[in-house]
């Protein structure tokens, strides 16, 4: 059985307060928002990426805490251990966040929308290939009725570790910094909860993320130590990219009547990560399941002449 002592638990308790993610979570149903209508809303929703957690708990607030008190630190195994956290923090981190979104039917089969995650911006699109396109005033499909629809989503933003002081120390050695962009592609089906999705819809289906990282370590105190061959010299930074692919399933229902729903949903990923460049010609593998639990609210307010 595993145990963690509170000074273990810490520091991943308090990056799942501060940490920022790609928007994964899917709360479509096959049906896109009908013309002239528009949609609003928000999420909270849970990142609990399994990689972060085996790699942050612990490592960075112990170095962190020793390399504070030093003008210089050797370089050794646990710096990698900090490095890989650092990443795995980026890249899936285990968090508790809100969301914000806004939706509007562009077209009959076609809708947009914009979505602020606290730290990731996102735009995306959903085109409706299956299904009636009407509305719970005006139906145009029975009860029970099946839609179907694609989509395309685009995110950006910028990561890094965040304001904590055992953080900031462990960022201030290793000078990280990264940046990264990510593309989704979500298939999703659905039934209707009464016509036109009047009292809300049961969904399902999968998704596959594209995501492209940037990073740079840039460490000003760190160099190489005894037993490294060389005499001491400070160690190089590095800049490095590296982009990974993700597949997963996800599940959501809404339930509500006509103007306001309560949605909760469920996706689940696996993703390799990929090699990723260390600091002194070193690398880590990253790789895990990132579960992604949400509950969100949405409003709808029908076009005009509905």
């Amino acid at each position: 059985m595993l145990h963690l002592s509170p000074t273990r638990l810490l520091p991943v308790l308090l990056l799942a307060a501060a940490a920022c993610s790609a928007p994964r979570a899917v709360i479509h149903s096959g049906k896109v928002t009908p013309k002239g209508e528009f949609k609003i809303g928000g999420d909270f929703v849970m990142n609990v990426g399994n990689e972060a957690l085996s790699q942050a708990t612990g490592a960075v607030k112990d170095l962190a805490e020793k390399a504070a008190t030093q003008d210089t630190v050797n370089y050794r195994p646990a710096i990698d251990r900090v490095q890989a956290a650092a990443l795995a923090y980026v890249l899936d981190p285990v968090q508790l966040a809100p969301d914000l979104y806004l939706r509007y039917g562009v077209a009959n089969r076609v809708d947009v929308g914009y979505k602020y995650s606290f730290g990731a911006h996102s735009l995306d699109a959903m085109y409706q290939f299956l299904g009636p396109t009407g509305t719970p005033e005006r139906p145009g499909g029975q009860a029970g009725a099946t839609y179907a629809s694609i989509g395309l989503q685009l995110s950006a933003q910028r990561a890094k570790l965040p304001s904590i002081p055992f953080l900031d120390d462990a960022e201030q050695l290793l000078g990280f910094r990264a940046r990264r962009y990510d593309i989704m592609v979500p298939l999703v089906f659905s039934q209707s909860l009464g016509a036109e999705e009047e009292i809300g819809h049961i969904a399902y289906g999968l998704a596959y993320t594209r995501s492209f990282l940037t990073y740079r370590f840039e460490p000003g105190r760190l160099y190489t130590g005894p037993g490294s061959g060389q005499v001491s010299e400070r160690i190089p930074a590095i800049k490095a990219s590296q982009s990974f692919g993700a597949l997963g399933g996800f599940v959501n229902a809404k339930f509500g009547y006509r103007y306001v729903y309560v949605l909760p949903a469920l996706a689940v990923y696996y993703q390799n990560y990929g090699t990723y460049q260390l600091l002194n010609n070193r690398t880590a593998q990253l790789k895990g399941f990132t579960f992604i639990p949400s509950l969100g609210l949405q409003i709808r307010i029908p076009g005009s002449g509905r």
